[in-house]
């Protein structure tokens, strides 16, 4: 199985040159570590900067260059700083090419969940509902069950919805799935070890799985 860095590093590979791409919360906000060296890619946080470098190392950060995380960041030359109103201007304007997000659930439809569990204190949505409206293409990253070892990938969400039908792909500690336009999560690649049947146990939702399914490639 990999760990939140693996999943990041193999989401870094959905990335393209010339795209504009938000991270979100969590696992998503390691992929800026695994940008492929000499791609130009420019990455987006809500909070108003654009040009987000590596997290930086113990003893170089700078309390005042923040994600939307509250996490200290770098950034890369040619960065730019703004205010949040017109952050939010271009994601609700489709200037955002790819928006990586994590999630607590996603359904089969495409449907994601990933800003309140009934009962707990949140602080707000953030950017959430802004960036699953607006986005262009939205990959998630998370785990694939949860601490009880229940499934997150489910016929429908139980939790509070974020947006819906709108996740193209997931990629978990176990495989990477594509969300069918007609429902269903469809099984593409599987973790390094991970078998095909582990991965049936873990999904709840509607799982097709054609031919032999490869290991992920994160070199």
């Amino acid at each position: 199985m990999l760990d939140k860095n693996g999943i990041a590093k193999r989401i870094a590979r959905e990335v393209r040159d010339g795209y504009y791409v938000n991270l979100g919360i969590g696992i998503p906000t390691l992929v800026a570590n695994y940008i492929p060296e000499g791609m130009n890619v420019v990455l987006q946080s809500e909070n108003g900067l654009l040009g987000i470098g590596p997290f930086p190392f113990e003893g170089d950060e700078n309390p005042d260059l923040i994600n939307a995380g509250k996490q200290t960041i770098t950034t890369t030359p040619g960065s730019s700083f703004f205010d949040s109103a017109m952050s939010f201007g271009m994601i609700r304007a489709g200037k955002v090419d790819l928006t990586i997000l994590g999630a607590m659930e996603v359904s089969e439809n495409g449907d994601i969940a990933n800003w309140k569990i009934p009962g707990k204190m949140v602080k707000g949505m953030g950017g959430a509902m802004d960036l699953v409206a607006s986005a262009k293409n939205i990959v998630v990253a998370m785990q694939h069950v949860n601490k009880a070892g229940e499934s997150k990938l489910l016929p429908q969400c139980s939790l509070p919805l974020t947006g819906v039908g709108c996740v193209k792909k997931i990629v978990t500690e176990l495989a990477v799935l594509d969300v069918l336009p007609e429902g269903g999560f469809k099984l593409l690649e599987r973790a390094p070890g991970v078998s095909v049947e582990t991965i049936q146990q873990a999904t709840a939702g509607k799982l097709l799985i054609e031919g032999e399914i490869p290991e992920m490639n994160l070199d």
